[in-house]
């Protein structure tokens, strides 16, 4: 992976640097050996210290949006699925594509699945899972054994489908070491073992023991630990409505502070909302798979402390497709697979092409962040920021082999082969689809509410070492000023984080128009935009309109002269409570580029 210079640090863009790298995995995962922590808490308790952040930056220019894939429910009757042997990765790295077809193949891998039971006196299906998040170890190859923190010992973590009407039952383990001591500001890494849950892009309750980030899922403290206490147990019940759009959704935590450094560590998991869409007779038919993409961090035998503000410059990244390196899939001629795209990075988007020595295969999407289309769009690329899903049917072409690339990424993602009997006649790709959502109608739009302007902006040298850089939300409801009559770009307070701040007061009921723009001037610069709770309609990028428009929860939004500006319509509806929006390059996040908004009863 390579990043497009960018000036060093203290200023705020320092430059990450990121070849492609290897992840041994058993089998087919990232080989994990759990550990306890209580005897590394002292040495644990050193290494999270609180950091500031120069930039890790995503590669890409302006950021697109993909499905994600569905359940591995009925692939085996319906096609092999291999990926690389990953011991032999490093070696196939440097072979050319030739020299590696003689390679034997191992089962594409796919995440643990927990499906829905509908149980005696309960009236709706429950997905029940334990989370439990300790450190564990994982192979990666040319770094060795690499310390990260994971959901169940693997990454990513279990896959969870639910239905709507269904309820999402979890129970969250923290078996990390205490956190350290921490008295610095809310807007720097602070309680790295703590974390809570976000099922990012569902239509849930943002309050309670359900979708709420503002909750801490805190480890033991020293002297309980010392003492001996059990680790604790934290609930979510995530009550998931009759209505809900059948699509890809994910899980990750996102507790303020400690975001970026856990998620660059693997800490995601995909969740499933079965539905209309999967009834679809030809979707039916296909098989059914997870792509979730994560972004790995290694040094030095662990995953870095957020510690300063270039904390990974120079590190690279190791991207893995459900915790292995470039595994290969098999595709016959003529067949149909289904995939869901995940984007579960930290700080890099992806641009993704699926190309082959005699040409590419096309990916007709069919779905945007857990929103079906209302009909297949063939794409040649599709792009994706951080945090962004995308479904894809794709058909075997010509027999050959086809690499899944991301511009700027080194080496393939994942590797497609066209092999074996073709399937005669090709299975069919769907003329219509079950539209997840009905587009809202700008005439809607409250005629007495101003629309709401959100500009994505950084100033450096505002702070001290090791955080010396401002990551600041500006415009309507921007946080307010320390000192108004002042320099506001030296300003300590203006538009950043502050959780006595409402920043957004939003009705139940009500649709407004919302613009949000960056004035970064580097195209490698980006600050996706994403809301909680209820999933944005775009109606225009750049000034020009989107025909038809597209339902995100999260987009994209590159540096340039000008930098992006885009413009959505958003509904607010059935749940009040407080939540956040925030840039989704995690780091911004973590050190103050995220505002509170607050659903309210009309």
């Amino acid at each position: 992976m390579t990043i497009s210079p960018c000036r060093p640090e203290p200023s705020m863009h320092a430059p990450v640097a990121g070849d492609y790298c290897s992840v041994s995995t058993r089998p087919g995962y990232l080989a994990a050996r759990t550990r306890r922590t209580d005897s590394a808490a002292s040495r644990d308790r050193k290494a999270w210290n609180s950091q500031n952040h120069g930039e890790p930056r995503g590669q890409n220019g302006c950021f697109s949006y993909i499905p994600p894939v569905r359940n591995i429910r009925g692939v085996s009757r319906r096609t092999l699925l291999t990926s690389l042997s990953l011991a032999s990765l490093p070696l196939a790295f440097r072979e050319p594509p030739a020299a590696r077809r003689g390679k034997a193949p191992t089962p594409f891998p796919q995440p643990a699945v927990t499906s829905p039971r509908s149980a005696a006196g309960q009236s709706a299906p429950v997905t029940e899972q334990t989370l439990d998040v300790r450190f564990t170890e994982v192979s990666v190859p040319g770094h060795g054994s690499v310390t990260t923190r994971a959901y169940n010992g693997a990454v990513p973590g279990p896959t969870l489908r639910v239905r709507p009407g269904g309820v999402l039952q979890l129970t969250h383990v923290n078996g990390l070491p205490p956190n350290p001591h921490h008295d610095g500001g809310h807007n720097v890494p602070h309680h790295p073992n703590s974390f809570n849950l976000h099922t990012h892009g569902m239509h849930v309750s943002p309050s309670g023991d359900a979708d709420n980030v503002l909750r801490e899922f805190a480890p033991r403290t020293q002297e309980e630990a010392d003492a001996g206490r059990p680790e604790p147990r934290y609930t979510s019940t995530i009550h998931v409505p009759d209505n809900h759009p059948a699509g890809t959704y994910w899980y990750h935590p996102h507790l303020h502070g400690a975001i970026a450094e856990q998620i660059v560590g693997g800490m995601a998991g995909v969740v499933i909302v079965e539905g209309d869409i999967d009834e679809v007779p030809e979707i039916r038919a296909a098989a059914d798979l997870v792509v979730c993409i994560n972004e790995l961090k290694p040094k030095d035998g662990r995953i870095p402390a957020f510690t300063t503000g270039n904390w990974v410059n120079g590190v690279p990244s190791v991207f893995t497709v459900n915790g292995a390196v470039n595994p290969t899939l098999q595709l016959r001629p003529g067949e149909v697979q289904r995939w869901r795209l995940v984007a579960a990075t930290a700080f890099t988007g992806l641009r993704l092409t699926l190309t082959g020595e005699s040409g590419g295969l096309t990916m007709h999407q069919i779905a945007q962040d857990g929103i079906t289309f209302p009909r297949a769009v063939a794409q040649d690329r599709i792009e994706m920021a951080m945090g962004n899903r995308a479904d894809v049917l794709v058909r075997g072409g010509t027999p050959g082999r086809y690499e899944l690339h991301a511009d700027g990424v080194t080496g393939p993602l994942m590797t497609v082969e066209v092999t074996g009997a073709p399937v005669v006649p090709p299975m069919p790709l769907p003329d219509v689809l079950p539209q997840g959502r009905p587009f809202l109608d700008e005439n809607a739009v409250d005629a007495g509410r101003p629309d709401r302007e959100v500009l994505f902006h950084s100033d450096a040298r505002v702070f001290p070492a090791p955080f010396p850089n401002a990551f600041r939300i500006l415009g309507t409801g921007a946080t307010p000023a320390a000192d108004p009559s002042g320099d506001l770009t030296r300003d300590t307070a203006y538009g950043l984080f502050d959780p006595n701040v409402v920043n957004h007061t939003l009705p139940l009921g009500t649709v407004e128009r919302w613009t949000v723009r960056t004035d970064e001037t580097l195209p490698a610069h980006s600050h996706p935009f994403h809301l909680h709770t209820n999933p944005v309609l775009l109606t225009h990028r750049n000034g020009l309109r989107l025909d038809p428009p597209v339902w995100h929860d999260t987009i994209g939004l590159s540096g340039g002269a000008p930098g992006d500006s885009v413009t959505f319509l958003v509904a607010y509806e059935d749940f009040t409570g407080r939540t956040i929006a925030h840039c989704h390059q995690l780091q911004h996040e973590d050190l103050g580029m995220m505002q509170t908004v607050d659903y309210v009863a009309p």
